[in-house]
């Protein structure tokens, strides 16, 4: 048999775990000190301590139910009742792997790959085949994006047309929407492609030498990317509600900026919010742990082109990111360690297998895609 494939793991040396410490303390320290200072804000983490307790509370409460929304997704995508699917993983092995997943895209700068290879490595170890491992993750973020460029195409034709309350510029409204709207075309020419569109691709990559070997690799991409496109639209057509998870995921974790903007003054037209919230998280593009710096100055960057209060602005964007960036941390990496040890029942309970990775370009496709 072959070597049991290890759990993904980010070597961490004394130097990068230095560097890594230093970025996150210098980064809350800009955030919450010398960008205040100079939006003339004074000490933010002062100002928040003056928030209203209870709209707080309910941000965090808001948080929790998007990370549910995040477990039912998964189920609902993963832990299906069809030949392919692992009948070990219930509601706290679905819990362990979601919640590790997001402390991993949290973390660490890798555009979303961690979260993608540390669930791709549990939903194999659990006994999913890897071919369908690589579908379904595609599927999963297919799933969750059509929300994110859903809402800036709508969002911003309604603002930009003044359907919706908030005006704004062509630049902070229709832009969006004409890129969104693009995505959209592709992701239904990819939905066309044959299914044997790999086959054909691999004829190029045919012969020897590390130019055929990065062709075959990439033939992979577009044959997996079809693939996930397709089964995400058949999970829509099957009308499963756990598919609401998307929705649930996107809408709370907005309403917590709300909630936030309600703590220390009141809120601008919830279009708004909904517009600068998915604008600014192009932010986790930038390769910053979580986009760290890029998604709180593209929020509130994006607040002000509205003409919001940017003292406002500025102190709801950092007490939403305290909650949605921190909040599960910790929960995450305790479930890091639970989701290790359940592996290992899993290996007790059905005795080393061979180890199968997920075809070529499946966490690079679906990385791509894993923002928030």
């Amino acid at each position: 048999m072959a070597a049991e494939e290890e759990m993904p793991r980010v070597v961490l040396t004394r130097q990068r775990v230095i560097l890594f410490v230093a970025f996150i303390l210098s980064g809350v320290g800009f955030l919450y000190f010398v960008l205040p200072k100079l939006a003339g804000v004074g000490t933010t983490v002062h100002r928040i301590e003056g928030g209203d307790t209870w709209w707080i509370a309910i941000g965090v409460v808001l948080e929790l139910l998007s990370f549910a929304g995040y477990v039912v997704l998964f189920r609902a995508v993963f832990v299906r009742r069809d030949s392919g699917s692992p009948t070990r993983i219930g509601w706290p092995e679905s819990y362990e792997i979601t919640m590790a997943g997001l402390a991993a895209t949290r973390l660490f700068a890798a555009a979303g790959a961690g979260g993608v290879a540390l669930t791709a490595w549990a939903l194999r170890r659990s006994g999913m085949e890897p071919r369908l491992v690589a579908c379904r993750m595609v599927a999963f973020m297919v799933l969750l994006y059509v929300i994110y460029a859903g809402s800036l195409l709508l969002d911003g034709i309604g603002l930009g047309a003044e359907l919706f309350p908030g005006g704004g510029s062509f630049a902070i409204t229709i832009v969006p929407a004409i890129v969104a709207a693009a995505l959209f075309a592709v992701a239904g020419a990819m939905a066309l492609l044959p299914d044997d569109v790999e086959r054909r691709l691999g004829r190029w990559a045919s012969g020897s030498g590390r130019l055929a070997h990065w062709m075959a690799r990439a033939a992979t991409v577009p044959a997996l990317a079809a693939s996930g496109l397709r089964t995400a639209i058949e999970l829509i057509r099957a009308r499963d509600a756990g598919l609401l998870g998307a929705v649930a995921w996107w809408g709370f974790d907005i309403c917590v900026l709300w909630a936030m903007f309600h703590a220390f003054g009141s809120a601008p037209p919830f279009t708004v919010i909904w517009m600068a919230y998915f604008v600014g998280m192009l932010g986790n593009l930038l390769p910053l742990p979580g986009g760290l710096g890029g998604v709180e100055g593209g929020m509130i960057g994006a607040f002000a082109a509205f003409g919001v209060n940017v003292d406002l602005a500025v102190l709801a964007v950092l007490s939403y990111r305290g909650i949605s960036f921190w909040l599960p941390t910790l929960p995450g990496a305790v479930a890091y360690f639970q989701l290790r040890r359940t592996v290992a029942r899993w290996r007790d309970e059905q005795g080393s297998y061979p180890a199968a990775a997920v075809p070529a370009g499946v966490v690079e496709t679906a990385g791509a895609l894993q923002g928030q």
